[in-house]
């Protein structure tokens, strides 16, 4: 029998690059996202390579988000592997000058809608005795930089939630895995900057990871042996030594 996936954030970046990469090796999806034209999309792509189903919902939004499960068709109904991708970062003030808007964003989506998601799925899991739940959080959540703050604090809780799942979890044999990418090319800084021009630098003197090599990574973690559970994996490209060490040829 073919595995389902449940992929949030897969209308862009690595939720995306997931989604192609899942669809080559025919994982059945469930792809979810704000942008219906964008699922839409990639559901015509994929659909010739395995079976699509999307579902679009805000993961802020706690009842949209059960309801938008629920909704699921029969086929559909069994997740064998959760990808809690959906995430954003909003800002780079200090903290004394933070938005409280930003905050709020950061905390609901990638902390809060992650355990949503998580919510939703888990007990059909529990019920079967396996599942496997990949958390993609953030090199953001192995140390804090400056004007990383909250972004930082909500990758460092997505970290921690990872372990007590996995804790939590263990009785049931489902397995629970941390990806933490450090600089990837994507929409990522477009949204951080708010359109400022400085997002164009950010990604140039190096080569920066591109969403197909977590996509890869992901995809390796999920087919590991049946004993084998890839806990905790921090990925950094050739270039970055941490969070704030980059080496850039101009």
């Amino acid at each position: 029998m073919k595995k389902t996936a449940l992929i949030t954030g897969a209308t862009s970046g690595i939720g995306r690059a997931t989604a192609y990469e899942f669809a080559k090796h025919g994982i059945q999806l469930i792809l979810c996202g704000r942008r219906q034209e964008r699922l839409d999309s990639i559901n015509k792509e994929l659909s010739n390579k395995t079976k699509v189903h999307t579902l679009q919902f805000d993961v802020r939004d706690k009842q949209a988000t059960f309801d938008a499960i629920e909704s699921l068709p029969e086929a559909y109904k069994q997740v064998d592997i959760l990808i809690n991708n959906a995430g954003n970062a909003h800002g780079l003030d200090p903290i004394q000058t933070g938005n409280l808007e930003d905050w709020d964003a950061m905390l609901d989506i990638n902390v809060k809608g992650l355990l949503y998601v998580s919510k939703a799925i888990i007990p059909q899991m529990t019920a079967r005795n396996s599942g496997h739940i990949i958390n993609i959080g953030s090199s953001a959540g192995k140390e804090v930089y400056p004007k990383g703050n909250v972004y930082c604090a909500s990758k460092h809780a997505v970290l921690a939630i990872t372990e007590g799942m996995r804790i939590d979890l263990i009785p049931h044999g489902i397995k629970v895995s941390a990806i933490n990418p450090g600089l990837v090319e994507t929409e990522f800084s477009q949204v951080r900057f708010k359109g400022d021009k400085a997002a164009d630098n950010v990604y140039k003197g190096y080569k920066a990871l591109q969403p197909e090599d977590i996509a890869d990574i992901i995809y390796f973690a999920v087919t590991r042996p049946a004993h084998v559970n890839i806990a905790d994996l921090l990925v950094f490209c050739t270039a970055q030594a941490s969070s704030t060490i980059v080496k850039k040829e101009f």
